[in-house]
């Protein structure tokens, strides 16, 4: 025992502080020092034991007094570091301003009962996730779609509470109600405590001895609905839609929590979107593309006109204000289509389509007859390309 402190200087307080003092002094070094603040942490682990053992001495009279006349001597076989023995110790005011409110720590450290305030009150059941699918045309302009879910209906044989027609839930006896318990596990350190559900109730404070043969103590029927949900023009892929209150059952009197339906776009054949901005090509002739004129362009307001100018490029992107994805917060608000101009290459040419290329080639150049072109006079072939072509002949 030589090697623990003294339990006056753990606290940091004088060998005349007074229950007040000692209790203050532990109470800041619980807060700055609790495992549960500090996951992981060894060295603050190590000494929030220490402190709390400082505590359990300090804080009663008799051991005090034990302590002051024998020191550590006192408490040989008493269990050591992180092994003494809390047993009737009320820390309960001082754990609960620690983790926040869960008075009543029955069930682990045998004396920790009586807290002063309940972490059982209504909470917010959880959220309900399900997807549906839609249409690039339907996620762009908003659709309506049904959805068949299972919902979890209030039982109307028990009202909801679980419990046998003519009986009623009762306070859970472990936890005194409180929904949640202190339990200690050992360590290499010592022992660890830690806040949890209470595992006879659940968390919920109420014990069933005889459930309702219709929801079997659950306080809800399963049963599949259809709801029609409407999809807002503009919405994305991935983005849901929240239903309210049509989630799980709330915990003790709680509300709802919402129905989150989540939209799976599907890919259109002709349209590329990002964000509110839509992207596509469009093919237009050689002849357009050289001396300009009207094209059709489809567009997810249907087909319009365009005039392309003349000498435009293979590659040339256009803007068409307006024309894309409404915002998810107003409608009226959209962004812009951009369409690429793709100049098409004619194929199968006739004899006559052929001689007039070649007539325009010669209007506006002779690109068929400069290098890299396809030249029309035939080169002359010189006395290592005979022989050549003699070799190749053998």
């Amino acid at each position: 025992m030589a090697d623990k402190r003294d339990y006056y200087d753990v606290l940091g307080v004088p060998k005349t502080a007074n229950d007040a003092e000692i209790k203050k002094a532990f109470r800041a070094l619980a807060k700055k020092y609790h495992p549960d603040a500090h996951p992981g942490d060894a060295e603050c682990e190590a000494k929030f034991k220490e402190a709390q053992e400082a505590y359990a001495v300090l804080s009663d009279a008799d051991k005090r007094r034990q302590y002051d006349q024998f020191g550590h001597a006192a408490f040989d076989g008493a269990g050591g570091a992180g092994g003494f023995d809390f047993s009737g110790m009320d820390m309960s005011d001082i754990f609960e301003e620690i983790l926040g409110g869960f008075g009543g720590f029955g069930g682990g450290f045998g004396g920790f009962g009586g807290g002063r305030r309940s972490n059982n009150g209504p909470r917010q059941g959880a959220n309900v996730r399900m997807a549906v699918r839609v249409s690039f045309e339907e996620a762009i302009f908003g659709c309506e779609k049904e959805i068949e879910f299972n919902y979890k209906e209030t039982c109307k044989t028990c009202g909801g509470n679980g419990a046998k027609p003519g009986t009623a839930p009762e306070t859970c006896p472990k936890c005194g109600g409180k929904g949640k318990v202190m339990m200690a596990s050992q360590s290499l350190l010592g022992m660890v405590q830690t806040v949890t559900d209470c595992p006879d109730c659940n968390g919920t404070g109420k014990i069933i001895k005889e459930r309702c043969t219709d929801c079997y103590g659950s306080g809800y029927i399963v049963k599949k609905i259809k709801k029609t949900v409407e999809i807002p023009a503009g919405i994305d892929n991935g983005q849901c839609v929240r239903v309210r209150e049509f989630g799980e059952p709330g915990v003790n009197g709680g509300p709802r929590g919402d129905l989150l339906v989540e939209v799976n776009v599907s890919r259109s054949s002709q349209f590329e979107r990002q964000d509110m901005n839509i992207f596509s090509d469009a093919n237009i002739t050689y002849a357009i593309a050289a001396l300009g004129g009207d094209i059709r362009i489809k567009t997810v307001d249907g087909d319009i006109i365009y005039t392309v100018n003349p000498g435009t490029q293979s590659g040339a992107r256009i803007r068409l204000r307006g024309k894309g994805v409404p915002s998810v917060r107003n409608k009226d608000v959209r962004g812009d289509h951009y369409v690429t101009l793709v100049v098409e290459t004619p194929k199968g040419l006739s004899k006559e389509a052929k001689e007039a290329l070649r007539k325009f080639d010669e209007l506006t150049g002779g690109s068929l007859t400069k290098e890299g072109g396809a030249t029309t006079e035939k080169k002359k072939k010189g006395f290592m390309d005979k022989i050549k072509e003699s070799l190749d002949d053998l």
